[in-house]
């Protein structure tokens, strides 16, 4: 028998109508919900025909996208918050609920003195941060001042979603992602950052270890990717039809970091799930040259936007600071900056949802900086900027 994410019709109702942020109910059958079941290989093909299945898809492995180490000897202050010109920015992140999907979080950590953590476990793991990669992120996203050295792009976030979705080991299945995704959004998230990615190497890898031929091993695994972008594409579609409940979230992943541009130019490779997935922002990773910017050799490629990933300063569990590099430390920079966004939005008098705020991100990006000779598909519309 194999692990199977079902998604089926069900129709909701609101608690209360007159709060339209009021959490969706299920009765009987059109929003749908989620499930995850173990079944037996005779019984999918009925389920599958099932008119209330809207989609199933086998389980498949995740990972954290695992940062490289970087090259500055000692903690600095952050300097993706100049690079994206949250330091000039009047506006903080307040009011606004970010969910972070990742290791969890070390929630004694004084970077985070103030706010509002509320922590799910669905790692079976346990909550908190074992790894760091977690606490790192969320730091960058919405850590206070450690030392007289600023980290966080938006530093009045009030209130944080953790869900853990990924083991001390830095692993995870689809389904904790999904049901995760599911969890930010009925807890209210206006946006969700993801630094983390479908393992379909490790999935073949597997497989083949545990005796699959390997033309089987990657067939299934393929399968697998292909049910799984399906399904994260039809949980994105249920997180934009709940705009008009005023909680529909938006979207950020880190684009990857198994690019090579060191070895050579054309060694790109594209970003994968969940980055590649609709309506998501995917993020790529830059570094320094000189008093320009260029996109991290290691930057998987087919971003929609660029944020600073390359000796990234943030919290680390044990309540200090930790430098390291990639894709994920990019993705959590681009959080903090529609967090600003949404405030500015707000403080406007119209009301923010991940539509306009992604539409605010991708018309004020900056490419002016970037060293000539770069393709566009590394960096999308360019770096981020706050209002």
């Amino acid at each position: 028998m194999k692990n199977y994410v079902i998604l089926r019709h069900e129709v909701a109702r609101l608690a209360n109508t007159r709060d339209i942020g009021a959490e969706l109910l299920r009765t009987s059958s059109g929003v749908p919900t989620l499930s995850v079941e173990r079944i037996p290989d005779n019984a999918v093909a009925e389920l599958i025909a099932d008119p209330q299945v809207q989609l199933m898809t086998p389980t498949m492995p995740t990972r954290l996208i695992q940062p490289l180490s970087s090259q500055i000897a000692e903690p600095a202050a952050n300097w993706g918050i100049s690079a994206v010109m949250a330091d000039q920015c009047r506006y903080t992140g307040a009011g606004v609920i970010v969910a972070i999907l990742d290791t969890g979080i070390d929630r004694t950590h004084p970077a985070f003195t103030g706010v509002d953590l509320v922590e799910k476990d669905f790692s079976g793991h346990g909550n908190g941060d074992r790894q760091g990669h977690g606490t790192h992120c969320a730091g960058t996203i919405m850590g206070r001042d450690i030392g007289g050295r600023r980290i966080g792009v938006a530093r009045g976030i009030q209130r944080a979603l953790i869900g853990k979705v990924l083991g001390d080991d830095g692993s995870g299945q689809s389904e904790m992602v999904f049901e995760a995704l599911n969890w930010a959004m009925h807890e209210k998230a206006n946006i969700i950052s993801m630094s983390l990615g479908f393992d379909f190497p490790g999935m073949v890898v597997r497989l083949t270890t545990d005796g699959w031929p390997l033309d089987l091993a990657t067939s299934t695994a393929l399968e697998a990717y292909r049910g799984n972008l399906r399904m994260f594409d039809a949980i994105m579609g249920v997180l934009k039809a709940q705009s008009a409940f005023g909680v529909s979230p938006l979207v950020i992943a880190a684009a990857g970091n198994e690019s090579r541009r060191d070895i050579n130019h054309e060694y790109r490779i594209a970003a994968s799930l969940p980055a590649a997935a609709d309506d998501v922002i995917s993020v790529a990773a830059i570094r320094r040259a000189g008093e320009n910017y260029a996109v991290a050799n290691f930057s998987n490629s087919r971003s929609s936007v660029a944020a600073p990933g390359v000796d990234i300063t943030s919290a680390w569990p044990g309540g200090g600071l930790h430098s390291i590099s990639g894709t994920s430390m990019a993705c959590p920079h681009v959080a903090g900056i529609a967090a600003l966004w949404w405030e500015s939005l707000r403080s406007s008098g119209k009301k923010p949802n991940a539509k306009n705020v992604a539409a605010m991100l991708l018309a004020h990006a900056n490419k002016d900086m970037f060293v000539e000779d770069l393709n566009e598909v590394d960096f999308g519309q360019g770096i981020v900027k706050a209002p």
